[in-house]
């Protein structure tokens, strides 16, 4: 795998809730949006039992791993998520194709801990919070993106979609300083006191200013020396 102190990846993370808004069949990326007011019992995130997994790409590689939750809470009220906030620690970021004792390991460790990418010395959490849910209707479709081919194109959100979602989930992502709102479809049971949720979906990180080896500067595609601008997110989530 070519230069893996060069691959950059994150994260960043979301999850999930119910208010108001009206939902597209895509996963989208905008503004800030206007938090939830969240009602109802409050539910605790099991941090054990929740997991959160990155992929970044370039046309030469790639790598995945998690970064874990450190805190967070969900609000439900009549078998519905009224609200939730989550924080992340950057800093606690796993690599999971590279092994541990890896000198690797460390050099991309580093790199993605470093202002090229997290900035972590000034940044050390990330933090996710709930604006909007709405139902996930059986028309919606999911709309990918197109993406430069090359041996390692970036998954596209409709194969990394749970395979019957029910909710849209809106909620702000704040990583380095930048909160962007990231809509994506999830998968979400709510039963007596307890809240399981799946997700899968794609961000743009340089929407949140990690722009090393930014795709869109590349000059030359054909010799491969950029990463992927796409990071793609897999969520298992739960919460009592």
């Amino acid at each position: 795998m070519k230069s893996t102190n060069q691959l950059g990846l994150f994260f960043a993370a979301a999850l999930l809730v119910s208010a108001c808004g009206a939902p597209s069949n895509t996963v989208e990326t905008s503004e800030a949006q206007e938090v939830a007011a969240p009602e109802g019992k409050t539910l605790t995130l099991n941090t054990s039992a929740s997991n959160i997994g990155w992929r970044g790409y370039k046309p030469g590689g790639e790598h995945n791993g998690t970064i874990p939750a450190t805190q967070g809470s969900l609000t439900v009220a009549d078998q519905q998520i009224t609200g939730g906030a989550f924080t992340f620690d950057i800093t606690g970021l796993q690599i999971e194709d590279i092994p541990a004792e890896d000198e690797n390991y460390g050099k991309l460790y580093g790199h993605l801990q470093s202002p090229d990418f997290f900035d972590a010395a000034n940044h050390p959490t990330a933090t996710f919070e709930i604006t909007a849910v709405e139902p996930f209707q059986s028309g919606d479709a999911i709309a990918d993106k197109e993406e430069f081919s090359s041996e390692h194109t970036p998954k596209h959100d409709s194969e990394l979609t749970p395979a019957n979602p029910t909710h849209w989930v809106s909620g702000n992502l704040t990583m380095r300083g930048t909160t962007k709102n990231i809509k994506f479809p999830a998968a979400i049971s709510v039963t007596d006191g307890a809240v399981s949720a799946k997700a899968g979906f794609n961000i743009d990180r340089t929407a949140w200013g990690l722009a090393y080896g930014d795709e869109a500067a590349a000059v030359d595609k054909a010799k491969d020396q950029f990463i992927y601008n796409t990071v793609s997110l897999v969520l298992d989530v739960n919460a009592n």
